[in-house]
């Protein structure tokens, strides 16, 4: 897995939430950024991939970012950040294992039958009644 904190930018600003008249003066909330599209970091089949299965995160120029605004402390808002952008790539870079298809069981397939037997059986019933 690559290690992209090296290029990973970070912006911060005022958030909100818990630390009364501290929190309109100090700028604890992280957003940390990571540009996939100009990455030297990763392959371009690794680049393909995250494209693929992070789209719905990226931004429109290629770049995936992360908020956090969870403690008081700045530093650790990087750092939480950081962690949670490079969790996404890497979760995004395991590879999906194939699914191997499998046949029903007898007994399911047993099941199934008769349960379609008695339906017929319950609808030829309603027929005899119906037509005299």
């Amino acid at each position: 897995m690559p290690d992209i904190r090296k290029e990973i930018t970070y912006k911060t600003s005022r958030s909100g939430g818990s630390g009364g008249q501290h929190v309109n003066k100090t700028e604890t909330q992280v957003e940390a950024s990571w540009d996939l599209l100009t990455s030297a970091i990763i392959t371009e089949d690794e680049r393909l991939v995250l494209l693929a299965k992070l789209r719905n995160r990226l931004t429109a120029d290629g770049v995936l970012s992360v908020k956090c605004q969870e403690t008081r402390s700045q530093l650790d808002n990087k750092q939480r950040a950081a962690q949670r952008l490079e969790q996404l790539v890497n979760a995004a870079l395991v590879p999906q294992k194939q699914r191997k298809a499998s046949k029903p069981t007898r007994a399911s397939v047993e099941k199934r039958i008769q349960a379609k037997k008695k339906a017929s059986e319950r609808k030829q019933q309603r027929r005899k009644d119906f037509g005299m």
